[in-house]
């Protein structure tokens, strides 16, 4: 691509990991410095360029079937939670766990096995907003010994027993708005007199970032936004961009960029994920310029 002095690039500051993946690479980096390979459960992120840099420093990425074969060694619990079952399973073949689950989704874990507890006693139900057989909501899901209803959006409402006491939860990366419009379409229906409570269980680092993203993406002539294309957050987060600047393309890696999105155009804006490595979003500009 011709260098075009005219046109101005910036990345957005805010965008990139969020503490829990922080965390959680810094654990793996940490143990790779002295072990030549280190077993992760499920992928680190949901991201590939960043997996394939920790594939090249030993990292090798399990799944839980593997674990009976895996007595004795060093595990990575990553940042979205495990339901009892895996640090049982770890326990019975004397697998050494490197617990890096994000306290969010420990503390949300938590709420979500009192909340059970209650729920059973009294008939109830937990229903939980999120991806069905997404990790985060797996660990969730394990919290309530299988019984959680899981709800991805919505119109899933519909199926839903309203004549029951229920408790709601949200995967913490979901939109902080459909999770506000499902808790009223159920306070809404549900009987007269009965237990219901919506609990806040949206991570704020996510919520913030609609807010932000929406901003910056205002600013620009053009936006890329940098995701893996299976990451919840960033389906999520590059709608979020797209409903307000039309010019919104989402490229996983530098390829996938083409010429023609910036002819006649001024500016760039790059953001990205909470599971976008900032090494990433600085190469997709480079690319740019």
């Amino acid at each position: 691509m011709t260098s075009n002095s005219k046109i101005r690039v910036e990345i957005d500051s805010h965008s990139g990991f969020c503490f829990g993946v922080v965390n959680a690479i810094s654990q793996a980096e940490q143990e790779l410095e002295t072990e030549n390979t280190l077993y992760c459960l499920g992928q680190i992120v949901h991201n590939s360029e960043e997996e394939n840099r920790l594939k090249s420093k030993g990292l090798i990425t399990i799944s839980h079937s593997d674990l009976d074969s895996l007595q004795g060694k060093k595990v990575l619990l990553r940042a979205h939670g495990e339901p009892p079952e895996t640090y049982q399973k770890a326990l019975a073949n004397n697998i050494n766990l490197i617990d890096a689950s994000c306290p969010v989704v420990l503390k949300l874990q938590t709420k979500v096995r009192q909340g059970w507890e209650r729920m059973k006693a009294i008939g109830g139900q937990v229903i939980i907003y999120g991806k069905k057989g997404h990790a985060e909501v797996i660990g969730l899901v394990g919290q309530t010994n299988g019984n959680a209803i899981v709800i991805e959006s919505l119109h899933e409402v519909d199926d839903l027993d309203f004549s029951k006491p229920t408790e709601l939860f949200a995967q913490t990366t979901k939109s902080a708005d459909e999770y506000q419009a499902i808790s009223q379409e159920i306070q809404k229906r549900i009987k007269e007199n009965l237990h219901f409570k919506p609990h806040n269980s949206i991570c704020g680092q996510v919520a913030n970032r609609k807010k932000e993203l929406a901003d910056f993406s205002k600013r620009f002539d053009v936006i890329l936004f940098v995701s893996g294309k299976n990451s919840s957050n960033g389906k999520m987060l590059f709608e979020v961009c797209k409903s307000v600047n039309e010019k919104t393309y989402f490229v996983s890696s530098p390829s996938e960029i083409e010429r023609d999105w910036f002819s006649g155009i001024g500016s760039v804006g790059v953001c990205g994920a909470t599971s976008t490595p900032l090494w990433l979003m600085q190469q997709v500009a480079d690319k740019v310029k």
